[in-house]
């Protein structure tokens, strides 16, 4: 346990586009933490902004520092494994990107050491507090839906064309857009419904120039709800990202959260609001309250994910719970496991 109001010093495995845009600017904004050491195995593009960090080369170099309390394994995911295994047998705390491991005993071999090693592990899921995702939470947390009986969650992205990204769209382990995107969508399915009874999917490469699926579909079984999840890369146009329907009324929000846009703008996150709310409403609830029905658009509270890290310095220093515990990293990896069985063998998978 680390002593309540210290500053807690700390290291990210990379600086590429989520050490850049997810962590370094978080780490370094909150009073909590100092952003002690940096890896970049080649250039030198976080002395810019980052110049009292150390510049180290390579994950062994920053695990063999010393003063290091807290490690953000955030590389690519199928060094996941690898580099946080060295973070864990160096008695370091660790925040480890999602998804958490490449497969189920990779996640519980990982939460093993942490265990043996007593430091902590915390799995970063930052679309916890994505704005909209926070305003269907209320809609549900308000109950003003009734029991709730189809849900869809999508995740579309316009991106006709290979990124470039061997790690994300390339023929390595973890590539693809079941790791990249559906571990958020399943974090929230799974905050929101509980853990599903059993699930089918379907996955199929839909640009001719990735070398893994890029379109997923999972539908996820409960006891009288149903809950599909899906994602493209070819929508040009998209519709709204989350649509619930209950014995009430129906509640329709669009992916709106702007953080992600305000920080490539060059934005600097604090604990305050720091992202504007959406300039227009972004959701619509339908449904029936008090005998009476309503047909009203919402806007949604900004979003802010320097909750995250807020959770995780409260978690370090006593304060709170580990916002993202191993439990629930492993939960999605499940997911993903049956996901992958379920399109080899066309069927539903059940949990039970």
């Amino acid at each position: 346990m680390i002593k309540e109001g210290a500053i807690i010093k700390t290291g990210i495995c990379s600086y590429g586009m989520s050490g850049r845009l997810f962590h370094a600017p978080f780490i370094d904004a909150h009073p909590g933490y100092e952003l002690s050491a940096i890896v970049e195995r080649h250039n030198n593009d976080s002395r810019e902004k980052y110049p009292g960090a150390k510049l180290v080369r390579s994950v062994e170099e920053l695990c063999a520092d010393k003063d290091l309390q807290l490690i953000v394994v955030n590389t690519p995911t199928h060094l996941h494994f690898e580099h946080a295994q060295m973070v864990l047998q160096a008695g370091k705390n660790m925040v480890i990107e999602k998804p958490f491991a490449i497969t189920v005993k990779e996640a519980e071999t990982l939460t093993a050491l942490a265990e043996n090693q007593n430091v902590f592990l915390s799995v970063f899921q930052n679309r916890r507090y994505d704005g909209d995702y926070r305003a269907v939470k209320s809609i549900l947390e308000q109950g003003v839906l009734g029991e709730i009986r189809e849900v869809e969650i999508r995740y579309d992205r316009y991106r006709p064309v290979f990124g470039g990204k061997q790690h994300k769209e390339g023929n390595l382990p973890g590539a693809g857009n079941l790791y990249d995107l559906s571990p958020h969508l399943v974090d929230q399915a799974i905050q929101l419904f509980g853990f599903p009874k059993a699930l089918f999917a379907d996955l199929i490469k839909m640009r001719d120039d990735v070398a893994v699926p890029d379109y997923f579909e999972l539908l996820f079984y409960y006891d009288r709800l149903r809950v599909r999840l899906k994602a493209t890369c070819i929508a040009r146009e998209s519709t709204y990202a989350y649509m619930l329907h209950g014995m009430k009324g129906s509640f329709l929000q669009q992916r709106s959260d702007m953080q992600e846009q305000q920080l490539l703008a060059g934005a600097k996150p604090s604990l305050e609001n720091w992202c504007p709310a959406p300039a227009y409403p972004d959701g619509l609830l339908h449904t029936e309250i008090k005998g009476e029905v309503v047909r009203k658009e919402l806007t949604s509270s900004p979003g802010n994910y320097m909750g995250y890290y807020d959770d995780v310095y409260k978690a370090l220093t006593g304060q709170g719970p580990n916002p993202v515990p191993a439990a629930d990293g492993i939960k999605n990896t499940r997911i993903i496991e049956a996901a992958l069985q379920s399109v080899a063998e066309k069927r539903v998978i059940s949990f039970q």
